[in-house]
């Protein structure tokens, strides 16, 4: 079981933190910024079996000493910490909370692409255990989420609506995460499931724009961190509602928020807009 966390000269709590695909560039963002925090400290730091950086400093890509070190053995990774944060992929992420559940831990979930019966098996496992998980974890994105949701109840009728995302060449999945929350939290202002209005692809004759639908375009390319745009165009006008990432360091910081939230929490599955008090 995770040992009690330690408490600093001015006893703020320290939330012991082990961070999955440590040596991805998320992960490494991550352990940077815990390397900064002044009430979080990386614990743990886990990677594939074969990544370079397995038995190295978990801090030796940016030159500082963490004294953690990245191994691919799911105990010896988890057992000093009391969450984990996991921005991998959906099969090493399941595996990841199934440990943590057996381990005694909490989790922060960045990870997208996620499978209905994945997402149902994620529910199950916050029964036993505090789990945050959201498709980006900008404070800024989720505000933006809260905007889209005043937008689309306010532009109704008369309104089409489109979602423009771009990212990094090396991004797996299409529609990002973002861009598919955005379009449920659009849907579901509207009354609408997602599953039977969006439109993910056009090409040749489409015929005339069904006025219910919502749209999503996705553009990979270069280094893009990731931006995302949704436009309401109606006749005479258009609004468009953007964000725009330039560096991972929004996700870290919005992650360490969830850390602190879920020390609070002994079961259930939340999200970003109850980190930050958006409900």
């Amino acid at each position: 079981m995770p040992r009690s966390a330690p408490s600093n000269s001015s006893h703020t709590p320290v939330h012991a933190v082990a961070v999955a695909g440590a040596s991805g560039r998320m992960g490494q963002m991550l352990i940077e910024a815990l390397a900064q925090s002044h009430d979080c400290r990386l614990a743990g730091a886990l990677d594939l079996p074969s990544s370079p950086a397995i038995g190295s400093d978990a801090g030796a890509a940016f030159g500082q000493a963490s004294g953690v070190v990245v191994t691919a053995d799911l105990t010896r990774g988890l057992s000093h910490a009391h969450c984990l944060i996991d921005f991998t992929r959906p099969e090493g992420s399941m595996a990841h909370l199934r440990a943590c559940r057996q381990l005694g831990l909490k989790a922060v979930v960045g990870t997208t692409g996620f499978s209905d019966a994945q997402k149902a098996e994620i529910a199950q496992l916050a029964q036993g255990m505090a789990i945050v998980m959201a498709p980006n974890m900008s404070v800024g994105v989720n505000v933006t989420l809260k905007l889209l949701e005043m937008a689309a109840k306010a532009l109704s009728s008369g309104y089409d609506i489109e979602i423009i995302e771009a990212h990094h060449r090396h991004k797996i999945d299409a529609p990002s995460g973002t861009a598919l929350k955005m379009g449920e939290v659009i849907a579901q202002a509207l009354g609408r499931d997602l599953k039977d209005c969006g439109v993910y692809a056009r090409e040749g004759v489409t015929g005339e724009r069904d006025p219910s639908t919502i749209g999503f375009a996705s553009i990979r390319g270069g280094d893009i961190v990731g931006d995302h745009t949704v436009l309401f165009a109606g006749t005479g006008e258009r609004i468009e509602i953007t964000h725009k990432s330039a560096s991972r360091a929004t996700y870290a910081q919005g992650s360490l928020r969830a850390v602190r939230f879920l020390a609070g929490h002994s079961t259930g599955l939340f999200d970003m807009f109850d980190v930050l008090g958006l409900r």
